[in-house]
């Protein structure tokens, strides 16, 4: 699969809140994570599917999604963005917010190898 094709799929199944699946079928086994900051108890870098998987499922246990909009992609090279926007709320405390983050994705081999998330962690 070429970048833009990988890239169109990521953004249709994030749309439709499938990212159990992207994560089956576009990523690499040994992909690797990085968060701008690190969750409670964990760290910023995670490397593997199920170590992503874990993550989705703790920030999707942990946070009550109002809404999210997710524009892009935007291609460059192997490598392509997606902007995220999301009005959630903290379930540990209860703090609504609205948070935006953009996605750098790398391919390899018709796969998803790296995604790196950046966002302003002074709101949280």
């Amino acid at each position: 699969m070429e970048t833009m094709e990988i890239a169109r799929k990521l953004v249709a199944l994030c749309r439709e809140g499938k990212s159990a699946e992207a994560h089956k079928t576009l990523y690499a086994p040994n992909v690797v994570s990085v968060e701008a900051g690190a969750p409670p108890g964990g760290s910023a870098e995670s490397e593997g599917l199920d170590a992503l998987q874990k993550k989705s499922e703790w920030w999707i246990s942990n946070h009550d999604i109002h809404s999210a909009v997710i524009t892009g992609p935007w291609p460059n090279g192997n490598r392509f963005v997606v902007g995220f926007k999301y009005d959630v709320t903290n379930k540990p405390s209860g703090k609504r917010m609205m948070m935006e983050e953009v996605g750098l994705y790398t391919i390899s081999k018709g796969k998803i190898v790296r995604e790196e998330f950046f966002y302003d962690m002074s709101g949280m």
